[in-house]
């Protein structure tokens, strides 16, 4: 492995911890930022003779040095500046739960901040995405995204919200925010928005790292609940998602007895305890996957139980994407003339304008139709819009398809 992929594995598997650790020290997300940085562009020249043998630990000491340097230069500025609060108590809980993790997620999750910061600082600060990526992730331009993430921060600093886990009373709140903010990341590591992997395994893995321990703090919250189950039933599918060859595999191609069944038990029985309580977002898309799960192949799926889901979804959660994948469920349900009419109202629809999977669900629809030239035309379409290769590359091999004689 050369330095230079040494150094981007550490990127994905430490930067949420280097950073949280630094950030305790400077109270500072910026510098901190910075600090993280530096030491991850030292290790590229440092780690030439091989990797340290806990590369978290060096880059921690490393960003935290340069930021103790930066802090001695700058210290008579510092007293005149807003900083992260650091010394509030911490609530009564697990102390293995109250990590630097869960601290910096607070923090960035705060209800000072508007819904929409409060995922973009978790994408950027938590998981390290760059700002391109969490401006793809979430579906609006980068300069947007660079303001939006920079208004944050300063508000974080000028509000002195604390650097903390909130106390018990505090966290059923709080917790909308944060699930809201995993599942996203999630998402992004589920399907890479760009890269030669389909999956973002850092991501994925991080983000059901930190609902379990959501789950321990709050062991009776239904959206908590229902989020972790709806991240088992999908991630079960893990190992089945990629051919041996590299190809992407659609569900219908999926072989099944590769899905883990521990993740599908532990994820339903988790389902079971959200739906006793009045349904959930989260509760509502883990039932949809497991119906997934529980269906023995792709041609046994219940479409019709899947679209009166996507239904009920709609009311608790009446988004674009929501109605795409209705849509799709009904031209699964009633044939691919319903569906493509059911995707018609969508192209209006100005915050899918980019959404490459619009176009992607409409070239299949219009593929079975035997709609030729109006198919390929929307296979171009999605891969304007579509960075990630592994997904290229099917949608490519699609469209080759419909163009041979």
């Amino acid at each position: 492995m050369s330095v230079a992929e040494t150094v981007a594995r550490a990127h994905r598997e430490e930067w949420a911890r280097v950073l949280a650790a630094t950030v305790r020290l400077t109270r500072d997300l910026d510098l901190a930022e910075e600090c993280v940085q530096d030491a991850f562009a030292q290790a590229m020249t440092s780690w030439s003779q091989g990797a340290p043998e806990r590369p978290g630990a060096w880059l921690t000491t490393v960003a935290r040095n340069r930021a103790l340097d930066l802090l001695r230069r700058e210290q008579v500025l510092r007293q005149k500046l807003p900083l992260l609060v650091t010394d509030e108590p911490a609530p009564a809980a697990d102390e293995t739960l109250d990590d630097d993790r869960l601290r910096l997620i607070f923090t960035c999750c705060h209800p000072a901040l508007s819904r929409d910061a409060q995922v973009a600082l978790t994408l950027r600060l938590v998981c390290g995405l760059s700002t391109a990526e969490v401006a793809r992730a979430y579906l609006v331009t980068e300069p947007t995204m660079a303001a939006r993430i920079t208004r944050a921060k300063r508000k974080i600093a000028a509000a002195r919200i604390p650097y903390r886990v909130p106390t018990p009373d505090e966290l059923p709140a709080r917790v909308s925010a944060v699930c809201e903010v995993l599942h996203l990341v999630f998402t992004t590591g589920h399907t890479a928005p760009s890269g030669s992997r389909l999956v973002r395994y850092d991501l994925v893995d991080g983000a059901l790292s930190v609902a379990r321990m959501l789950r321990l703090l709050l062991p009776r919250d239904a959206e908590v609940a229902g989020l972790l189950a709806l991240l088992l039933l999908v991630d079960a599918r893990r190992s089945a998602r990629v051919a041996a060859d590299g190809r992407l595999l659609l569900l219908a191609e999926q072989d099944r007895t590769r899905w883990d069944r521990t993740l599908i038990v532990e994820g339903a029985a988790l389902l079971g305890e959200a739906l006793r309580r009045p349904p959930t977002r989260w509760a509502v898309e883990a039932a949809i996957a497991a119906v997934h799960a529980e269906a023995p192949s792709w041609e046994a799926t219940d479409w019709t139980e899947i679209t009166g889901l996507y239904d009920v979804l709609l009311t608790l959660w009446p988004s674009p994407v929501v109605r795409l994948n209705r849509a799709v469920a009904l031209g699964l349900r009633d044939g691919p003339a319903a569906g493509l009419a059911a995707l018609e109202p969508l192209l209006e629809e100005p915050s899918l304008a980019g959404y490459g999977y619009l176009s992607a669900a409409r070239a299949d629809f219009l593929r079975r139709l035997d709609r030729r030239e109006e198919a390929a035309l929307a296979y171009e379409e999605a891969l304007a819009l579509t960075d990630n290769e592994v997904e290229r590359a099917f949608l490519t091999s699609r469209l080759d398809a419909l163009l041979r004689p």
